[in-house]
């Protein structure tokens, strides 16, 4: 079994900044892709950033340069850095982590971001 605890959400004026944490504990494995999806109100999920146990990252384009993905492994927690936000940022963040040899996918809570003035 395997928990996600994030943090970090609120609400912030367009051209504020937030950084989001998510802590897994539990059942871990070394190898693991992690990171965020967002859901707006009447939309689909979406990934938002992801990072691998290697450093990888990748980010959805419409975040591309605002946001900022960064891992501590030691303290199994990856960090979602986002600047320069905009009302259409806002959504509920999930935090997420992928396991290997079958073991699917974990899932946090979702904290509430707002951007709004």
């Amino acid at each position: 079994q395997v928990q996600l605890v994030e943090s970090g959400g609120g609400l912030v004026q367009p051209g504020g900044s937030l950084r989001l944490s998510c802590r897994a504990s539990g059942q871990l494995f070394s190898i693991y892709s992690m990171g965020w999806y967002r859901q707006a109100p009447g939309k689909q999920r979406e990934l938002v950033a992801l990072i691998t146990n290697t450093g990888s990252t990748n980010y959805v384009d419409a975040v591309k340069g605002r946001f900022t993905i960064s891992g501590d492994n030691a303290k199994d927690t990856v960090y979602l850095q986002m600047n320069t936000l905009k009302p259409e940022d806002t959504a509920v963040y999930y935090c997420w982590r992928h396991h290997p040899y079958g073991h699917g996918d974990s899932w946090g809570q979702g904290t509430q971001v707002t951007v709004s003035s």
